[in-house]
């Protein structure tokens, strides 16, 4: 088995070894040289998006799952009723922090093979008023599903309503534009297709929303208002932060930017996405969705029909030749999943779509 396998999943990623390097030196977390690269980190984060002029960007330490709760948290009042259109776990887990938070929410569900509806969530608007908020998850990762961000955005404004995106696997390489689309907040993390580390989440906010959320969070450490009220007083966060993840993220968003910004990165993960399903179809291997859904992010797979085929067992021998794949998140049906997502060394997909190749042949011979 290699040292250092490949990681096909949604997050973490094989970041690049300038962005580990960037993780050697030591920072005091109320130092200035720190807290100039947060500032940087913030600002180029609101860039991607196009949104300096209209909103905040308030980091938040841990998972992705940390500032989707404190997004919830802080930007929904207590009295607040979300709209989840759900076609997968991370649709589901919003839905979990509502509960959770003891915001009042309602679901549209859809089968795990089906993007969401706009015109689904124009009726749902249309019939109950008391609905505030839509939270939408952008790139639903547990089947790889592209759902439609632009035309739910429309919708939801155009009912006057707020929009709250879970970007986590979109923000980076999928166009997400602040100045053509109305959104109340976009939440992603560092560990996904910006590809620096894991540990550091965050949420960009339209301001007029921010300065109106005070005393709306269930918690001091995930207040997103706090935490912005503090940032832009003093330049520094509130609690201990990652600082190793902050500043490899901080390179990360340097070589995103060299590398042609968005556009670039979008292409590079299209072009994985494409040659990952030609050549796992080369193996009679099936992709599970159609596609005109499928986000160029994460790939879901049927399971060989090899007799004998245990997922188990197969990803043990795929990591062995230096890929590490991930399980399938599916409810009805055996797969796995593969990501497009990092820097996947001199063979790329190619070697990864080789070593299922390899292991396949083997269970073949052994069946």
């Amino acid at each position: 088995m290699t040292d250092t396998p490949i990681l096909l999943t949604p997050g973490p990623l094989t970041i690049s070894m300038r962005t580990k390097q960037s993780m050697l030196r030591d920072w005091g977390s109320w130092d200035a040289d720190f807290n100039r690269i947060t500032g940087r980190v913030r600002e180029r984060l609101l860039d991607i998006v196009h949104a300096r002029d209209t909103h905040e960007c308030v980091p938040l330490q841990g998972s992705g799952t940390f500032s989707v709760e404190a997004a919830i948290g802080t930007l929904v009042p207590r009295s607040g009723h979300v709209l989840v259109p759900q076609n997968g776990a991370y649709c589901q887990r919003i839905a979990r922090i509502c509960r959770v938070l003891g915001r009042a929410h309602t679901t549209i569900d859809y089968p795990e093979d089906a993007a969401v509806s706009a015109a689904d969530v124009d009726r749902a608007l249309a019939a109950n008023p008391a609905i505030t908020h839509v939270a939408l998850v952008h790139c639903e990762t547990s089947a790889g599903i592209l759902n439609p961000l632009a035309a739910v955005a429309e919708v939801v404004a155009r009912h006057g309503r707020g929009l709250i995106v879970d970007a986590m696997s979109s923000f980076g390489a999928l166009e997400i534009d602040a100045r053509t689309m109305r959104f109340d907040a976009v939440i992603a993390a560092s560990g996904k297709c910006l590809e620096g580390p894991p540990g550091m989440g965050f949420v960009i906010v339209r301001r007029e929303v921010l300065e109106k959320a005070e005393g709306n969070s269930h918690s001091l450490a995930m207040d997103l208002y706090d935490q912005w009220v503090y940032m832009k007083k003093t330049t520094q966060w509130r609690f201990t932060p990652p600082t190793h993840v902050v500043a490899a993220f901080d390179a990360a968003i340097e070589q995103f930017l060299e590398e042609g910004g968005r556009q670039a990165r979008g292409a590079r993960y299209a072009a994985n996405c494409r040659q990952l399903i030609e050549g796992m179809a080369g193996l009679g291997l099936k992709s599970f969705l159609p596609a005109a859904i499928q986000a160029p992010i994460i790939v879901t797979f049927h399971a060989p029909p090899t007799p004998g085929y245990e997922f188990k067992a197969f990803y043990n021998a795929v990591k062995a030749r230096g890929y590490i794949l991930y399980p399938g998140k599916l409810t009805t049906l055996e797969t796995f999943r593969v990501g497009c997502m990092g820097q996947m060394g001199e063979r790329g997909i190619l070697g990864a779509v080789d070593a299922v190749r390899q292991v396949l042949a083997a269970l073949n011979a052994a069946a």
